[in-house]
Formats: C-alpha cells, sequence, structure tokens
C-alpha cells in the first residue's frame, strides 16, 4: 500500500475517532498527526504540549510555533519531575508515560474529547519500547501505527504538505542524557540542554550531550565527527561547556548511536516491560 493510500485510511480513522487530543511534541511524527487532524477534524480537536524540567524549552517554543502555523487549539500541560523516577530507574520511560499520559487522558476526558492519540509509528514496534506497554494499558491510540505508516513516508507525506519537521532529526527528552540509577536533578537538565543547544547553534544537529556526573560526554553523528577535529574549535567547545557547570568534556570517539546509555543494561529484562533492550535515545 503506497503512503497516499495510508494517509486516507488515517483521515478515515481519525474522522471515527470523533473528538481527540494529539499529544503534541513537535516532532516529526506528531506534528504530522497534527495536521492531518487538524485538517480532518478542525475543532474538534486540539494538541497538547507537555512541559517540565526534562522537556527542552528550545522544544516547547518550537511546538508552540508550529501549532500556531498549523493553527489548531493548543494547551500546555505543566508536569512536575515525578517522586517516581527521581532515580532514574531502568523503566522510567514506561513509569513516565504511565503518569504523563495518565494526566492527559483525565484532561481530554474532562473537556469532553473522545481519544487521545499520540504519534507512535509502524517502525517504533520493531524497537523494545517499554512507554508503549504504559500507552497499550492506558487506552491510547496511535493512529499512525494503526494505518502501518513507517518514519521514512510520514518524512515523504510531511515534505509534500510542506511541514518545516520534514528532515527534522529525532530528539527525546533529557532522561535518556543521564546514567540510570543516577539522582536526576533541575541543574543538570539545564546544563545539558544549554550544552545541546550551543552544539546544535554551530552546525551539530543530532547531538547528545550525556552527562555524568562532572563530566559531559559528547555524541554527534558519525559522519561529523571530523569536523571536530579542529583544535580551535574544540578549545572553544570545552570552554563554553565548563562555562554551563560541566567540570570535564570529552567527545565519545563513536559517535551518536541511539540508547547508548542502555548498553549497561546487557539484554536483561526492564522492570515493567516484556522483554529486550530499551531503545531510548
Amino acid at each position: 500500500m503506497s503512503a497516499s493510500e495510508k494517509y486516507k485510511e488515517l483521515v478515515a480513522l481519525l474522522q471515527q475517532m470523533g473528538k481527540v487530543v494529539v499529544a503534541f511534541s513537535g516532532g516529526v511524527d506528531s506534528t504530522f498527526l497534527l495536521k492531518a487532524a487538524h485538517e480532518t477534524l478542525g475543532n474538534n480537536m486540539k494538541a497538547l504540549t507537555i512541559l517540565s524540567p526534562y522537556i527542552p524549552q528550545w522544544e516547547i517554543k518550537e511546538a508552540k510555533e508550529l501549532v500556531g502555523k498549523i493553527g489548531a487549539a493548543h494547551e500546555i500541560l505543566e508536569v512536575p519531575l515525578l517522586d517516581t523516577i527521581r532515580f532514574n530507574p531502568e523503566n522510567r520511560c514506561y513509569l513516565c508515560k504511565k503518569a504523563v499520559f495518565s494526566l492527559i487522558q483525565a484532561k481530554a476526558r474532562e473537556e469532553g474529547f473522545d481519544y487521545v492519540v499520540d504519534g507512535t509509528n509502524f517502525d517504533d514496534t520493531g524497537d523494545y519500547r517499554p512507554g508503549l506497554q504504559a500507552l497499550k494499558e492506558l487506552g491510547i491510540r496511535s493512529p499512525l501505527l494503526e494505518t502501518r505508516l513507517t518514519k521514512a513516508e510520514i518524512r515523504q507525506l510531511s515534505r509534500d504538505m510542506e511541514l518545516p519537521t520534514w528532515d527534522k532529526p529525532a530528539y527525546a527528552c533529557l532522561l535518556t542524557r543521564i546514567p540510570y540509577g543516577n539522582e536526576l536533578k533541575t541543574d543538570d537538565f539545564t546544563k545539558i540542554e544549554r550544552a545541546e543547544t550551543y552544539l546544535m547553534s554551530i552546525g551539530f544537529r543530532a547531538v547528545r550531550v550525556r552527562c555524568h556526573g562532572e563530566i559531559a560526554r559528547i555524541e554527534i553523528p558519525r559522519g561529523d565527527r571530523g569536523k571536530l577535529f579542529d583544535v580551535s574549535l574544540l578549545d572553544r567547545i570545552a570552554g563554553q561547556l565548563k562555562e554551563y557547570g560541566f567540570r570535564y568534556v570529552s567527545l565519545d570517539l563513536e559517535g551518536y548511536r541511539m540508547g547508548s546509555l542502555n548498553e549497561q543494561l546487557g539484554s536483561g529484562v526492564l522492570p515493567g516491560s516484556s522483554s529486550g533492550k530499551e531503545a531510548a535515545e
């Protein structure tokens, strides 16, 4: 089935749902879903974005701008750092999704919406993602998954619709930058966000700054590693990240790879999950 045929199925599915709240992060998938839902349902939908200490401020700003361009109703829901994940347990994604989407679902029901929908796509089922189990337990709908739309198809359709997110790199919340078992601190989130924002500003789009206490471990796309081997650039980066509060600044020579902090887990089963290895960013 072609991407355009799947899109027609998506529209038909959204029409059947009636009134929906789109859990909106501003990423490729949720922006595409928001656009489709708004074109299909108009005032019978709204976007809801989570504001929490582990969500970068630039993402919140971008989300607001994107919703404004699409013309949908939008609400920001503030969620504090949850006590259940304060020490960054291995099943944090499950615990976080369960708590956050419970709040979204309660708000949606209070306002008379029929469903909460999220941007999970068909490719996401190929990775181990404990958060998906939480969504399933709550009855959150994933229209992109249900219509078997892949990430590549979503990017292509987004480009056809002239959505600015069509080539946006994948991002994940800042919880994924801190090793499991470490206490989560607002100051660390701030350091990480400032460091990544700086690195993006000098041309590294899919950067990750993993925080190991006083140590910043920079991951950049493998194809971009050569750009860093300039002494003056390295000095500038080190100086800037130290200003943000890191004592040591290191470069991961293997480059960016999804879920690098999961390597400590081996192949064990995570609590609150089914099996396998978490595919968090």
